[in-house]
């Protein structure tokens, strides 16, 4: 009874300037509340897009769908690939200066997340804040409820200091929620170079939508990919075990099971390559053969010619005038850039102006 009159009593404390939403949705943990604002009927969103993206010049399929239960376990295996430099380096960044980090914010802090997936990066900037503050509100978004509910337990395992309201939507809804409630003075986290799947012009956007949300001193840590040599950004996206190329078309296997499609992975492969001119790795799924493939829950044949590409994801690159140019057409400032040791990803602070 005590121990849980002590997590009631610390709640009730981080909380106690934050009413929670009329939907809140408790979970068992006095200090874990999941808000699912997801109200899309997942396969019906896939069907959708699917067809678009197949009538579509050159035809596409959105990034989100990698991300089924193999996809996320396949794109977790990518992190720990040699080539794959991204996820140590910022690793890097974090080991090495998380306290700068949150000391360069003024007041206790409530720590939000835009597209937490797993949170295990997000660990080493809860640790820092709760070196300097008696208590922690952290409250991620990210479109999964399940990745939420089981990242958000295993963090309050390990901080009895911590408490967690989490938001399982996609990134505007969440935003849309998190506006309308106050919050103490607020860092901002978007880890994982995640801006460079926007392009410039949806960057814009999304930064201005988290921008809305916070108040004049709030902060915004920003991970984000450096431009550099191309035989390493291409090496990245084209690693020698395969994991990457099994990454990319695990999205027709998704598609031969959901929605009842006959895409043959035979007959389909990898490709990603830097494009210099727009300082982006650009991914695409290639037809070897001419072929042709039906989709039964859409109705719906496809023809593809030999060497048909279909676009699948973005990964931009950045220099600091790009990062910075971000950041001023968007409400921020950027007042100071972390590298990992070899300079090949950055950790951005941008104060709202």
């Amino acid at each position: 009874m005590l121990r849980f009159g002590l997590l009631c009593g610390l709640w009730a404390m981080i909380t106690a300037e934050e009413p929670t939403l009329a939907k809140t949705e408790p979970a068992r943990d006095q200090r874990l509340y999941i808000h699912n604002l997801v109200k899309r009927d997942p396969l019906a969103g896939l069907a959708e897009d699917v067809r678009k993206g197949l009538a579509a010049r050159p035809k596409r399929f959105l990034p989100k769908y990698f991300y089924d239960e193999l996809g996320s376990q396949l794109f977790e295996a990518i992190c720990l690939l040699p080539e794959y430099y991204l996820t140590r380096a910022e690793n890097e960044i974090l080991e090495r200066y998380a306290n700068e980090i949150v000391a360069s914010v003024d007041g206790q802090i409530t720590l939000v997340e835009m597209g937490s997936g797993s949170a295990s990066k997000t660990r080493l900037v809860i640790e820092a804040l709760l070196r300097r503050q008696p208590q922690l509100l952290f409250m991620p978004v990210d479109i999964s409820a399940s990745a939420l509910e089981s990242s958000s337990r295993i963090l309050l395992q390990s901080y009895p200091r911590l408490a967690i309201e989490a938001y399982a939507a996609d990134y505007f809804a969440g935003l849309a929620e998190l506006g309308k409630k106050p919050r103490r003075r607020t860092l901002a986290l978007f880890l994982g170079s995640n801006i460079s799947n926007f392009d410039h012009d949806e960057a814009l956007r999304f930064l201005r939508a988290l921008r809305s949300v916070l108040n004049k001193g709030d902060a915004l840590l920003l991970g984000a990919d450096l431009k550099k040599d191309p035989a390493i950004l291409e090496a990245a996206y084209n690693d020698a075990l395969g994991v990457t190329s099994a990454f990319n078309l695990n999205v027709l296997t998704r598609i031969n099971r959901e929605l009842g499609g006959t895409f043959d992975l035979r007959a389909f492969k990898h490709r990603a390559f830097y494009n210099e001119a727009l300082g982006r790795i650009e991914i695409y799924i290639e037809s070897l053969f001419n072929q042709r493939v039906r989709i039964e829950k859409l109705d719906l044949e496809v023809d593809f010619a030999v060497g048909e590409l279909i676009h699948t994801e973005n990964s931009y690159k950045y220099d600091m005038n790009g990062i910075a140019q971000l950041g001023a057409e968007t409400g921020f400032e950027r007042t100071h850039t972390w590298f990992d040791s070899q300079e090949r990803f950055s950790s951005n602070l941008l104060l709202a102006s």
